[in-house]
Order: structure tokens, then C-alpha cells, then sequence
């Protein structure tokens, strides 16, 4: 049954459509889904190679204005964003690997975080190519209805699922463990700890570039203070993981549903303003506390404490 549990999954999220939901609905499992993508790619840079990153909204907006620039310069559509955000994104990812990967533990945390400032910083300030604050419109949008974006992006969760899963179960997978676990003596056993965090780096970076190409051409518009929020994109992503359970395959899933469903709970309460921010602090901080490795991590710690226990023989 576990074997298949993932093509079940798929199979039921595929007939959702066909059920008649409205549009909100509709939206709020695109954003879940857009959001277990991102947090499968930060999970397999941080959760499982072990190199904390802040500044995936540095990717997220690559990946967003590689798609708006072909459409606004190039007068493209931004669906072609997917293919050539594989070579801009990595480009990107191997200038920011080869100023953060010398650093490590925290170091490495504060460095890709100015890297994402510094994206934004950037972004706002190239007015003539990125548009500056005024951002970038598409016009002239695919669809109206959301079913297509939905089964687009639900084909590009499944291909990272299944890229993350066959990457963590092969040889590069016990590599970028053994470098989490301890890098010197994963480099004393002749492991090129440089090459194999440069190609998790990589990998993490290109799929979260995906995700800001399907958010430009879905949403329509971008600007470099959306894109590239520190808040609302870098550290949404770490608490979708860490609340879901870092380096398990289905964390970032069970993370995406709690928070959107979280933060739309918050917006739907008048006067609140940005409580939200602090509430979703409080509950990293009890997860952190109660449920280190995350739900799914500890899903049997939960197990027992709402004595979901097998019945003895």
C-alpha cells in the first residue's frame, strides 16, 4: 500500500476539478500545491544535504522574471519560462554557490539571505529591465478558468516528487547525508563535499525556479517586492518544511496545506492586519518544542498522544 500511496494521492488530486469547485477553492489548492513544490526544493538543499538556506527567494524571483522578461522583451509567452529557467536559474545558482557554499552552519544562513536582499535590491532598482517597483503585467492571460493552471502545476509537483524521491534514494542522496550529518568526515572518506552541495544547490534552485515561472504566468503580475520577499517567500518556505517534517518526502506537502489554510484562516479575520506574521511565529516555536522533526517526522509522537495505538493481539 505505501508503494502506491503517492500514485493514489495524484489520482484523487487529479478528479478535484471534476468535482465543480468554485474559484477560491480552486485557488487555494493551486497555492498548496505551489507550495509543497518550494518546499520539496528547500528540503532537499537544507533538509537533506544540510545547508540551511534563507534566500530561496533569490530562485522564486529568477525563476518569476525569467518568464516576465520573455513576455514583456521578447513578446514571448511566459510558459516558456520552464525551459529557459533551467539555464538562467542555474546560472544564477552557481555565482550564489560559489560565494556561500565556502561558508557553512549559520554563516551559510546569513549569506544566502543577503543574497535574496540583494536580488530585490537589484530587481527594484533596474527599471528598464525588470520595470522597477511598477513590475512586470501580463496581459493577456492563458486561461480565465483555473482548472489548466491547476493540472499544470500539480504535473510539475509530481515530476519533483519523483525527482526528489530518486535523487535521496540513489548515491548522490547518501552523499548529501553524509555531508549534513558531519562534512569533514564525509570529505575524509573521499567525498567532494564542494561538487555534490554545488549540484543539491542547483537542483533546489531550478525547481523553485519553476514555481516563480508558474506564479508569474497564474498570478499575471509580479514585482520585486513580492517576488523576492524575504518574509512572504524565504521564510514561508523554511516554516513549510519545518511544520510538515524536514527530510521526509511528504513534509512539505503536509506543511503547504497547514499554512495556506493557516494564513487564509488569519485574512478572513478582520482588524488582524499582519498578526498573521506572529502567529505563524508562535507555531514554529511550538513546533520546534513539541514536534522537532515536524508532523510528519513525528507522527508518532501525535500517534500516541491521541492514543491512536493498535489494539493489542
Amino acid at each position: 500500500m505505501k508503494r502506491y500511496i503517492t500514485y493514489i494521492v495524484l489520482g484523487l488530486l487529479a478528479l478535484l476539478p471534476l468535482l465543480g469547485l468554485n474559484s477560491y477553492l480552486m485557488h487555494i489548492l493551486i497555492l498548496v500545491i505551489m507550495w509543497s513544490v518550494i518546499g520539496m526544493a528547500w528540503n532537499l538543499l537544507s533538509g537533506y544535504c544540510g545547508q540551511v538556506s534563507f534566500g530561496h527567494a533569490a530562485f522564486f524571483g529568477v525563476g518569476a522574471y525569467t518568464a516576465g522578461m520573455l513576455y514583456s522583451k521578447l513578446g514571448i509567452s511566459g510558459w516558456w519560462g520552464f525551459p529557459a529557467s533551467v539555464f538562467v536559474v542555474a546560472v544564477f545558482a552557481l555565482g550564489i554557490g560559489y560565494i556561500c557554499l565556502r561558508l557553512r552552519g549559520p554563516y551559510f544562513a546569513l549569506a544566502t539571505l543577503s543574497m535574496g536582499v540583494i536580488f530585490r535590491i537589484v530587481a527594484e532598482n533596474l527599471v528598464g529591465v525588470t520595470g522597477g517597483d511598477l513590475g512586470i503585467m501580463i496581459r493577456e492571460r492563458t486561461w480565465i478558468d483555473k482548472t489548466w493552471y491547476f493540472y499544470i502545476i500539480l504535473i510539475v509537483a509530481a515530476a519533483t516528487y519523483y525527482l526528489v524521491r530518486k535523487v535521496i534514494e540513489s548515491k548522490l542522496g547518501y552523499y548529501f547525508v553524509a555531508i549534513r550529518e558531519d562534512q569533514d568526515a564525509a570529505e575524509s572518506l573521499g567525498i567532494n563535499t564542494t561538487k555534490y552541495k554545488t549540484i543539491a544547490l542547483i537542483l533546489s534552485a531550478v525547481i523553485t525556479g519553476f514555481a516563480g515561472v508558474f506564479y508569474t504566468n497564474y498570478m499575471g503580475y509580479i514585482d520585486p517586492k513580492v517576488v523576492f520577499a524575504l518574509h512572504d517567500i524565504s521564510i514561508i518556505t523554511i516554516m513549510v518544511v519545518m511544520v510538515g517534517g524536514v527530510a521526509t518526502y511528504w513534509g512539505p506537502v503536509v506543511g503547504a496545506i497547514i499554512m495556506v489554510l493557516l494564513a487564509e484562516a488569519i485574512r478572513s479575520i478582520p482588524k488582524l492586519g499582519t498578526a498573521h506574521h506572529t502567529l505563524f511565529g508562535v507555531l514554529l516555536i511550538v513546533i520546534i518544542i513539541f514536534l522537532p522533526n515536524g508532523i510528519v517526522g513525528d507522527f508518532s509522537k501525535l500517534k500516541r498522544l491521541f492514543g491512536m495505538r493498535r489494539p493489542a493481539p
